[in-house]
């Protein structure tokens, strides 16, 4: 059964961006209550670490109530047992760090690379951008160091969030407030929508496994999850593109900006969801398992045990890769995954036979063989090999999480899609 599911809020610019939020010891830290407030309100799941002298001025709990997350403050979560916060995991996690309000103090310690607190480690394992909305009084934020700080951290990529002039807690006059939560969060907006490089293109993804019905209850499937497809939607999602995500029987739900999700079960729906809007797609991604035979007449009812065939006759289901390929024009990409549990020889191999088969611009190719690799995992460990005239190009990559792996993947992706006129 095919169904159609629009998703919601895909107008939301923040909607499922990871935001960390930084939180250093100023006064200003109370409007960091206001800001992880109207992050969250613009859709974003916002985690907050913060310095010591933070909790000062504003507590940990108040914070976590607004984010409904638990916010990090020290290396050591528990003490008793050991338990300690993962400053490695923290940079990896978010889709942007902001500091905010952001010290004298911990500007010059980012400058130098130092690492005396939980938020200036997570600022040197952060694998994100970096804003930072410095806060503090006129003669701090005028003094040459600070500015000699704030010229490195610009000249290294991290984005500066200019402070306003007006009253500042020491009475005096002048520029040195930290901006205003709104205004900020706008920042972030116009941040995230600059990053869509892919935005206009449109992209087909297939997810998932099919099932083949033997009986109305019985199946010939396969272990796939469908957590890769998903993981590329997403990407493709947050870079921009207007994705039609056609996933089989899955438990997972729609990432945030997918424009459109099609349920199907069998091989030849999703054969005939995909060929459907083919032809209107700037690039498709064939990454579910569909299954290659299916029961030649299978049952409307139940059977039961003593009623189950010796043997069932299995014919071919529809090969909507192959088909693609075919009707694929000089100005769409396609991309498709190769499963193997074979040699790496022999696997590489197969992968390239079918890249060439099925006129693909780009393979994916994994193995059962890789631990960690394949079916009902988190991670995933890929070569992707690129079809570059009569010659092939192939770039390997280590073991890592199917959201990391998306990312390589859309990142080699992407270039191609873009210079497709």
């Amino acid at each position: 059964m095919t169904g159609f599911k629009e998703s919601q809020d895909i107008q939301h610019t923040l909607l499922g961006r990871r935001i960390l939020l930084g939180i250093t010891g100023s006064i200003a830290a109370y409007k960091s209550a206001f800001l992880a407030r109207e992050l969250v309100k613009r859709g974003a799941e916002v985690r907050v670490v913060m310095t010591p002298s933070a909790t000062e001025f504003i507590t940990p709990l108040t914070l976590a109530t607004l984010v409904g997350h638990p916010v990090s403050s020290d290396f050591t979560e528990n003490l008793d047992s050991g338990e300690w916060t993962n400053h490695v995991e923290l940079g990896i996690w978010g889709d942007l760090f902001l500091v905010a309000p952001c010290t004298a103090q911990t500007l010059s310690s980012f400058a130098q690379g130092a690492c005396s607190n939980l938020l200036q480690a997570v600022f040197l394992s952060s694998r994100c951008t970096v804003a930072v909305a410095p806060a503090m009084d006129l003669d701090m934020f005028t003094n040459d160091a600070t500015q000699e700080s704030l010229k490195i951290l610009s000249e290294r990529g991290v984005k500066i969030i200019e402070p306003t002039s007006g009253s500042l807690a020491s009475g005096l006059e002048g520029k040195g407030r930290m901006e205003e939560p709104e205004v900020i969060a706008g920042f972030v907006e116009k941040f995230f929508s600059n990053m869509m490089p892919l935005s206009g293109k449109k992209v087909v993804v297939t997810a998932g496994p099919t099932e083949e019905p033997i009986d109305s209850v019985r199946y010939i499937g396969n272990r796939s999850s469908g957590k890769m497809g998903f993981a590329l939607a997403s990407r493709l999602a947050d870079l921009g593109a207007r994705v039609t995500l056609i996933t089989g029987p899955v438990n997972i739900n729609t990432p945030p900006r997918v424009a459109q999700r099609i349920d199907v079960c069998t091989a030849e729906e999703m054969h005939d969801a995909t060929i459907k809007i083919w032809d209107k797609m700037d690039a498709g991604i064939a990454c579910a398992a569909v299954a290659d035979m299916r029961p030649v007449n299978p049952a409307n009812k139940k059977l039961h045990r003593g009623d189950l065939p010796d043997s069932i006759s299995l014919e071919n289901t529809p090969d909507t890769l192959l088909e693609m390929g075919c009707r694929k024009s000089s100005k769409q990409i396609l991309v498709g995954f190769a499963l193997e549990t074979d040699s790496v020889n022999e696997s590489l191999k197969s992968a390239e036979s079918k890249l060439k088969k099925k006129n693909l611009d780009l393979i994916v190719l994994n193995t059962l063989a890789d631990e960690g690799a394949g079916f009902n995992h988190d991670t995933n460990k890929v070569t992707i090999i690129k079809s570059v005239g009569e010659h092939t190009e192939k770039r390997i990559f280590e073991l890592k999480t199917k959201r990391e792996v998306a990312h390589d993947i859309i990142e080699v992706l992407s270039p191609m899609l873009i210079s497709k006129k």
